[in-house]
């Protein structure tokens, strides 16, 4: 039988692949995977593990001098602006030992490469090892490159989100307009339900395929074969790319539990989404207290009124907020 359990831990057992690499280390992280380990934990899961420092992940942060080790925690692919902030950063320090971990599966940084054949090992990792040693100035330096889906905060029992994939947004009528564009005219699209993957925008279909293998990895921790249904155009996609995931048809030969996974385009039903009515406390907490900086699913409560401390200009950042998250780590 299927135990709760399994999908509630599944995002805190995706950090101890990161929590084992990140003792004596300085730890670079983005928003989102920050916003992730919020929910699983914390930066106390961090510091447990052994870590000296965690800073944002951004070009003007650096490592100290006595640092000579550096985990880098991302959850987009390995080039471009990523790339680009990686290197600034450490060749602004003085690392000898890098392990970056992203959220982005290998395969899909196969495509995003123009690579549709699947090779042996992970050759885009490796060469962005090689990428590591050369800015740390020295190729006998240690540089390991590896996937971590850390995508999912864990809310409560029966509530996972997933701040990494919160742009993703169902397809809508003008989409269909800018996909016809590029189209020749006998091969238009009539409506967004006859839209293929092939079709959207590289970026589109990289989010896509990172989500469905996030899925996938979730549900093979779970022992977990999916019988998936799909509401919307964007969500048939997304069914259509968690069923021909390459390790998901051994998974569902073997899996001993089973469930139903119904997918749901949002936009197919804004009257609850777009409301507010205040029928429970937490849409009111939501609704009035702002968001915490960097992310999207919890709020920051003023802590001041639960001191002797005086309102005033100079008391401002003196105080860190209390949040939502933070009742299940007391």
């Amino acid at each position: 039988m299927l135990t709760m359990e399994g999908f509630t831990c599944f995002p805190g057992l995706m950090w101890e692949k990161v929590l084992s690499k990140v003792k004596k280390a300085v730890v670079f992280m983005d928003d989102s995977c920050s916003e992730s380990l919020h929910w699983n934990g914390g930066a106390t899961r961090l510091l447990e593990a052994g870590a000296r420092n965690i800073k944002q992940f951004s070009s003007f942060e650096a490592g100290g001098d006595k640092e000579p080790k550096a985990v880098f925690v991302v959850s987009t692919l390995l080039k471009g602006r990523t790339a680009d902030i990686i290197k600034d950063i450490i060749s602004m320090s003085h690392f000898q030992y890098c392990v970056v971990f992203t959220a982005v599966p290998h395969s899909v940084h196969l495509l995003a490469n123009n690579v549709t054949t699947e090779l042996v090992g992970n050759p885009v990792f490796e060469q962005f090892e090689e990428k590591l040693c050369e800015w740390m100035g020295d190729m006998n330096y240690t540089a390991e490159v590896m996937h971590a889906p850390v995508v999912f905060a864990s809310l409560s029992q029966q509530f996972l989100l997933s701040p990494v994939f919160s742009q993703l947004f169902p397809l809508l009528p003008c989409d269909l307009e800018v996909i016809n564009r590029k189209r020749p005219e006998k091969r238009k699209f009539s409506s967004l339900l006859d839209v293929d993957v092939q079709s959207l925008p590289p970026e589109l279909q990289l989010q896509i395929k990172s989500l469905a293998s996030a899925l996938n990895t979730m549900f093979e921790c779970t022992n977990t074969r999916e019988e998936s249904f799909a509401i919307g155009p964007m969500s048939r996609l997304i069914a259509g790319e968690l069923a021909n995931h390459p390790q998901a048809k051994n998974r569902r030969k073997t899996a001993p539990n089973k469930a139903s996974v119904v997918f749901i385009d949002r936009t197919l039903d804004l009257t609850g989404a777009v409301g507010h009515h205040g029928d429970n406390l937490v849409e009111k907490i939501l609704s009035a207290l702002p968001t915490l900086p960097g992310h999207r699913t919890d709020i920051q409560v003023d802590m001041l009124e639960l001191t002797n401390l005086q309102r005033c200009p100079d008391i401002q950042g003196v105080l860190a907020p209390g949040c939502l998250a933070q009742n299940q780590f007391v």
